[in-house]
């Protein structure tokens, strides 16, 4: 399916992608990126996609596991920011054998799978607009809201987006996420996924929701989002509340990159629909 020796039409250059990658490894990337963006119905070549998402971007370890020089796994720094730091410990980019690495994830990941194919559909879109859409209902329902204050989700995949074949930069914008104009604002819209989520879901139903808020944002995530299924009115009852649990500064995805910082308290709320 695919083709070794592949030449890429298509070589993103600049700073960033000099220290990022070793330029071996960034024309292979790019090669696998080409020949899977013309296979876009391709079970196969989903899953490989799926799987070189993964390992785009980690830290280093001994043996090579990601493709990248240091960076998180769970988002990419600010192009800039990135920079600099890789200057400042003179660090370079490795040479990462790009179908080594992948094909190791491959055997890691794929050594066990289901039996037997499992039913499943994906809708993508806004929850307001698609739930509508839907003619079953529901029993559970397991969620996380954007965390209030957090509106980088596409520049912080920028890198991934990339690969899919977006554009080779990070692009800042809100467009198309949940409004952010303050608390109120916030909680107001969240009560209309509330809203929506409550047509769908037959009574008794339980729904699990995991929502926190940037330490920047200076506001209490309890608080709001109490407040957004009371506004709701849609007949959610909130049976518990309690806190997700911190985590181990060790285990923090910022301490790869640089010293982590505040922590801002993350809940678990438990609401039936009655």
């Amino acid at each position: 399916m695919l083709t070794c020796g592949y030449e890429p039409q298509d070589v993103p250059a600049g700073e960033f992608w000099n220290y990022i990658y070793h330029p071996d490894t960034l024309k292979d990337i790019c090669s696998l990126r080409e020949q899977l963006m013309k296979r876009p119905r391709d079970r196969t070549a989903a899953v490989i996609r799926a799987i070189t998402l993964g390992i785009l971007h980690g830290p280093i370890f001994k043996s090579p596991t990601y493709l990248s020089n240091q960076m998180p796994r769970t988002y990419v720094t600010k192009p800039a920011g990135a920079v600099r730091y890789w200057k400042a410990r003179d660090m370079e980019p490795p040479h990462v054998p790009v179908l080594e690495t992948l094909l190791k994830r491959i055997r890691y990941t794929l050594a066990i799978v289901p039996p037997a194919p499992i039913a499943g559909d994906v809708w993508c879109g806004d929850s307001r607009a698609v739930l509508p859409r839907l003619r079953r209902q529901f029993d559970w329902v397991v969620t996380s809201p954007p965390y209030y204050g957090m509106n980088t989700y596409v520049p912080d995949q920028w890198l991934r987006n990339w690969f899919l074949g977006g554009p080779p930069f990070a692009e800042y914008n809100t467009a198309g996420q949940i409004a952010q104009g303050g608390a109120d604002v916030f909680s107001n819209a969240l009560s209309t996924v509330w809203q929506a989520v409550a047509a769908r879901c037959r009574t008794g139903s339980t729904m699990a929701i995991r929502f926190g808020a940037l330490p920047s944002a200076r506001v209490d995530p309890e608080g709001l989002l109490l407040r957004s299924l009371t506004n709701a009115n849609a007949g959610w009852s909130v049976r518990e509340v309690r806190d997700a649990g911190q985590p181990d500064n060790r285990a923090r995805q910022a301490v790869q990159f640089k010293g982590a910082g505040q922590y801002t308290r993350e809940i678990d709320c438990i609401a039936l629909l009655s």
